[in-house]
């Protein structure tokens, strides 16, 4: 097969989705101490999901549609024990990438949106647990389609993350300074680095809240919707 022939504009279009995506996201995260001051939190969370949202919601519909594009890498989907364990990733990276940690009140802006030093929860697993829940769902995903539409995809995504855990601890310790230094020498951004070093402890009971039981309900919601949301996103011609 020559390179042009399984080189869809697909693969391109995805690129610059992306690329778009990842400038508004860290863009207005990056701005957020500079558009508080102009129109407080709450209506700068609502410009920051009213950009942010659609765009995710245009990657996720783009993906589905054309996940199948490009060249097919390898093919395991017949293998015995795959498609289990895609879905034990898949459910575990929601648990990284909606943590409980995260004020839910807030992010809908109900409350006044604030940036809070956690070391709490899941934090003491990692520091950046959406760019490991990120990766996680990278990896069922591909192993699962075995695509180079799916593998450019999900390389494009954990580098966006990457970035996000640099750009992340920069704005932390602007904000905080001394106090984000002392968090961060207590934990790690790679899952679980900091407990083996001794440097920090997992408490159970920190686990032991409402927002998480709200998350495992979602992922077996979603479990169940899955089919319906691939039907659905198959019915927008993107």
């Amino acid at each position: 097969m020559g390179f042009s022939s399984w080189l869809s504009s697909s693969h391109f279009v995805m690129i610059g989705l992306l690329l778009g995506f990842a400038i508004a996201h860290s863009g207005l995260a990056a701005l957020r101490p500079w558009g508080e001051q102009r129109m407080g939190p709450r209506l700068y969370r609502i410009l920051f999901a009213l950009v942010s949202l659609p765009l995710a919601v245009v990657l996720i519909i783009y993906f589905f549609n054309h996940r199948y594009d490009g060249l097919q890498l390898w093919q395991v989907q017949g293998v015995p024990g795959i498609q289990s364990l895609v879905w034990v990733l898949s459910a575990i990276s929601f648990l990284f990438l909606y943590p409980a940690t995260f004020n839910l009140l807030e992010i809908a802006a109900i409350q006044k949106p604030q940036v809070h030093l956690f070391e709490t929860g899941i934090i003491r697993i990692t520091r950046h647990p959406q760019m490991v829940g990120q990766v996680i769902w990278c990896i069922a995903h591909t192993l699962w389609v075995g695509t180079s539409f799916t593998l450019l995809t999900s390389v494009g995504l954990v580098l966006h993350h990457l970035f996000a855990v640099w750009h992340g601890d920069k704005r932390m310790q602007r904000r905080y300074g001394e106090a984000f230094e002392v968090a961060k020498a207590r934990t790690s951004v790679i899952p679980f680095w900091a407990i083996l070093q001794g440097r920090q402890s997992l408490k159970w009971e920190e686990f032991v809240r409402p927002a998480y039981l709200g998350v495992t309900v979602f992922i077996l919601l979603l479990w169940w919707a899955h089919p319906l949301l691939i039907a659905a996103t198959g019915n927008v011609n993107w």
